[in-house]
């Protein structure tokens, strides 16, 4: 039976985030399947490094959800990928994401966290204290409140945890997450 990864979103996901790793999982002739609050056409945005202090953001295309996180059975899965861009800062209210979240720390099923996605692992942080991870930047106080240790380099593996910077960090993030999976 072909593996199945679950990919946690929303709208304002970073485009690469969410489209390199539902390729490559594709690529690998595993099913993606991408949930996000509400079954609809998601708008993803391309986060870029420029010449601004901080990123910035222009809309991206659009991405379509197969299923909404009330419908998720995580028992169903092999693995969960959460991307970065905004999304996070809203998906980590929905009531349904701890329950999802829980059950791959729970079993210790592959968690691959890019960028801005140690916002949502906050609606678990008793599952990640004591453990390490990288994250965007801005978001070492999330992870370190969490009471896990931040990680200065762009690509850590803690476990069953696969955590990346940010998009440019895509090509080792999968190849680190693909290992778990298949191992």
């Amino acid at each position: 039976m072909p593996k199945k990864v679950l990919i946690l979103t929303g709208d304002a996901v970073e485009a690469l985030e969410v489209y390199y790793p539902f390729y490559r999982l594709l690529e690998e002739n595993i099913s993606a399947v991408i949930a996000a609050p509400s079954k609809k056409t998601l708008h993803t945005v391309v986060h870029d490094f420029e010449d601004w202090d901080t990123y910035t953001e222009k809309p991206g295309y659009q991405l379509e959800a197969n299923v909404a996180y009330e419908e998720v059975n995580p028992e169903e899965f092999d693995a969960l990928i959460i991307p970065g861009g905004r999304a996070p800062e809203y998906i980590r209210l929905n009531r349904d994401v701890p329950r999802i979240i829980g059950h791959f720390f729970d079993t210790n099923k592959p968690v691959g966290a890019i960028c801005h996605a140690a916002q949502v692992l906050e609606t678990v942080a008793p599952k990640l204290q004591g453990r390490s991870m990288t994250a965007y930047i801005a978001c070492k106080p999330s992870v370190e409140l969490m009471g896990a240790r931040y990680i200065d380099e762009t690509l850590h593996v803690d476990g069953n945890l696969v955590s990346g910077h940010a998009w440019p960090d895509l090509p080792g993030f999968m190849r680190e997450f693909l290992k778990l999976l298949n191992s």
